[in-house]
């Protein structure tokens, strides 16, 4: 029996999916890959090396949180900090890619934030754990509807604000790895698929949020996205 065709002893859980811009039909999320410290004065400060190439994490793909809809202050911290980011958008798949192949993958492009409980990532960094914990939590990478792409990745403008104060802003093009080059290592990592999402890092100015705080981000040409931590 094929997996389309079994029968399960619990119910399945619901598809994962995300609005396209200007589209009644909706992008199956499959998982969310992210870079770390990929834009050189952030790298800075969080206390990194700007040689260091890319390194990956993941969060599942339910930490996904809807456009407009407000994000519940986490439990087990009290240092939680917003992460503005380009998110790409795959179509199409495929392992060890070279930076010259990766763009034929992306599908679009939206903007999102890696939400991060900054005080357990630093406690497990000290003892050498994993991240997961600060990094992969529920409604921990909100994200704006997907916009379809083609041509050259977005090199513009990139910002956050927290109650009307920017706090982040800087532009795409500052990325340490590119957009291309950021797809083709993480295909030497995995096999990529259909409905992979990949956040490609912050630039500087991250910090922490409480609950009230109306949160607001943008990319230029991408679009924008707003919520309230609650």
């Amino acid at each position: 029996m094929s997996a389309q065709n079994a029968s399960f002893v619990i119910d399945p859980p619901v598809q994962v999916s995300a609005p396209v811009e200007g589209q009644s039909g909706r992008f199956p999320v499959r998982r969310i890959l992210c870079v770390g410290r990929n834009y050189a004065a952030h790298r800075r400060e969080m206390g990194g090396d700007d040689r260091d190439p890319p390194f990956f994490f993941s969060k599942p793909a339910d930490a996904l949180v809807e456009p407009g809809r407000d994000v519940a202050y986490p439990q087990k911290t009290a240092n939680l900090h917003h992460e503005i980011e380009l998110v790409v958008a795959l179509k199409a798949g495929g392992a060890d890619l070279t930076p010259e192949k990766a763009l034929a993958l992306v599908y679009g492009y939206a903007v999102g934030v890696d939400i991060t409980r900054r005080d357990l990532q630093a406690a497990a960094r000290d003892k050498g754990q994993p991240w997961e914990a600060a990094k992969g939590f529920d409604q921990s990478a909100p994200s704006s509807p997907i916009r379809p792409w083609t041509g050259a990745p977005p090199q513009g403008r990139i910002w956050l604000s927290v109650n009307g104060e920017v706090r982040q802003d800087a532009v795409v093009a500052d990325m340490i790895w590119a957009t291309a080059e950021i797809i083709s290592e993480a295909s030497k990592l995995w096999r990529l698929a259909p409905g992979d999402l990949i956040f490609t890092g912050t630039p500087e100015g991250v910090g922490p949020m409480v609950r009230g705080d109306q949160v607001k981000g943008g990319v230029e040409g991408v679009g924008e996205l707003a919520f309230r931590i609650v």
